[in-house]
């Protein structure tokens, strides 16, 4: 893939090595379906294991670099250089029951500017973003200012304008995490007006298809930054829009997540809007 620079390369390099574990594990998943408690602990190791691979990978190729790891948590690096972030399996229930739809993630997020902010935040723009689906081997990749791809093919949001055709993604609230009454109240506002919502169960790759423009829209809340770091940059830099519940623009959005096209994003937000007010 001659389009991708150095960066990227080793990005999708590390992901690659880490996804070629992911399916060979993902073929033993579906043998232990059997037993009782057998795919779920067999599952997290496989997750560990998948992101001790990127961390050994990515810090071989750049030492001095932090990390925001799902499993590990916060690695300092140099206060001055970037960090990754990274969620080494999105879409867990769905590699655990055998559905062949799960990804890696992995974001570079730069230091802000002039120190931190008055909250004491300390970092900026995400400038580098890599999806990648194990199964599909699909790259998804974006660098800012230089687009968003899928392989070498540039991505672009979907053209749609009308509410009546568009489809939506959302994330659902399951046992222990997420506010059920927010997301019925949205559902309730949104469903009627588009034409269908659809639940894949990895934000990750909702928000590649809202890139590719497979979806026109996606919301959810109560995500990590390890989900959305990558998808957002992926959104902007194919032309759509990301943002909280009410509107504000950040670098990374995980608590409050509304991405979709030009077109859309405006319409989408004043029903999200007024369904919680």
């Amino acid at each position: 893939m001659s389009m991708f620079s150095g960066l990227i390369r080793v990005m999708e390099r590390a992901a690659r090595k880490a996804g070629g574990r992911l399916r060979r594990d993902f073929g033993e998943v579906e043998h232990l379906q059997v037993s009782r408690k057998g795919p779920a602990d067999f599952v997290s190791k496989a997750d560990m294991r998948a992101e001790r691979t990127l961390y050994d990978e990515l810090l071989k190729a750049r030492p001095g670099w932090g990390f925001v790891l799902e499993e590990a948590g916060i690695i300092e690096g140099d206060p001055d250089m970037p960090r990754w972030i990274i969620d080494p399996l999105d879409g867990t229930s769905n590699f655990l029951h055998g559905i062949p739809h799960f990804a890696i993630s992995i974001a570079v997020q730069e230091p802000r500017l002039g120190g931190p902010d008055a909250k004491g935040n300390a970092w900026g723009d995400v400038t580098a973003a890599v999806i990648y689906h194990p199964i599909e081997d699909h790259t998804y990749w974006a660098e800012k200012t230089r687009g968003a791809w899928l392989q070498d093919a540039r991505l672009r949001v979907s053209g749609r304008s009308q509410m009546s055709d568009a489809l939506i993604a959302t994330g659902i609230p399951f046992a222990g995490h997420g506010d059920f009454a927010e997301w019925s109240r949205i559902f309730g506002a949104i469903g009627p007006e588009v034409a269908g919502i659809r639940r894949f169960g990895a934000a990750s790759l909702d928000l590649a298809y809202v890139a590719q423009g497979r979806f026109d829209g996606f919301w959810e809340s109560g995500l990590n930054d390890w989900d959305t770091a990558a998808g957002c940059l992926l959104i902007r830099e194919a032309g759509g829009f990301v943002s909280d519940f009410r509107g504000r623009s950040n670098p990374i959005h995980s608590q409050q997540v509304l991405a979709a096209n030009n077109g859309l994003h405006s319409k989408l937000h004043k029903l999200l809007a007024n369904s919680l007010k």
